[in-house]
């Protein structure tokens, strides 16, 4: 009489969980735009900033280069990199869905392997920029009292709080292009027309209501209230949002090439 021993069988939970993985890999293939271009025009921007700050100094003297160091606090030189992150969400749901499920993968491990990335890039990029924003307050603007980082929507001197506030506006942005990547996705071309054309008159009918209503006053005493941790905890509402739809989208769409 023989005995056999059963072989260890992989759960259900493990195999959705590596498939998950296998998505956000899937993701990270393309690792030189992903994690290093966006550095490198991140640099590019500041080289250009560099040399602006140095054309001040020697043109107008220390004193007006730190009156413009002032005005440098409302810069948005460095906000280009949540624009491409956006960019990236829309690109990695629109490029890699059709792919990933003619792989076997289900949508909605598709959506929780995309969700994993971008909560992992924005760990990454949050702790990228909260160093250079530490750097330059540490130095007075990298001796030149420039501000590039250090801005007055980001400004504080916990860096705790400094990571938590870019983690939150990468999530908004990461979420945000992935929910717009769905409405292509789900609907194409003609999705994103009445998309864009739903929003547009959306922002221009909000910003009609605070016009005739002469609340800009309140809309700003709203943000400088809230400062800049509040208005980032605030953007989990519409980042939220957008998760959600994102995923709803995707698990009706049909991939076509």
């Amino acid at each position: 009489m023989t005995t056999t021993i059963p072989l260890p069988q992989r759960s259900a939970g493990g195999d959705e969980l590596q498939r998950i993985l296998n998505v956000a890999k899937l993701h990270l293939t393309a690792r030189i735009p992903l994690l290093v271009l966006p550095w490198m025009i991140l640099g590019i921007i500041f080289a250009a900033n560099v040399a602006i700050w140095l054309l001040i100094r020697a043109a107008a003297g220390d004193a007006a280069m730190a009156d413009a160091g002032e005005g440098m606090q409302f810069s948005g030189a460095s906000t280009f990199i949540f624009v491409y992150m956006l960019v990236v969400a829309v690109q990695a749901v629109n490029a890699t869905f059709p792919f990933a499920l003619g792989y076997g993968v289900t949508r909605r491990d598709f959506y929780l392997g995309s969700s994993l990335t971008f909560l992992a890039l924005s760990v990454y990029y949050a702790a990228g920029l909260t160093l250079l924003n530490w750097l330059e307050r540490s130095t007075n603007g990298w001796g030149l009292g420039g501000r590039m980082f250090d801005v007055v929507y980001f400004s504080t001197e916990n860096l705790l709080t400094q990571f938590l506030q870019f983690f939150l506006v990468f999530l908004f942005f990461f979420f945000v292009g992935a929910a717009t990547g769905s409405v292509y996705v789900r609907w194409k071309s003609f999705g994103m027309i009445v998309f864009f054309a739903a929003l547009g008159f959306a922002l221009i009918g909000a910003a009609a209501v605070i016009t005739l209503s002469e609340s800009w006053g309140a809309v700003g005493e709203w943000f400088v209230s809230n400062g800049p941790l509040g208005v980032a905890l605030w953007l989990l509402v519409p980042t939220v949002l957008s998760a959600l739809a994102g995923f709803r989208l995707l698990r009706r769409a049909t991939p076509r090439n």
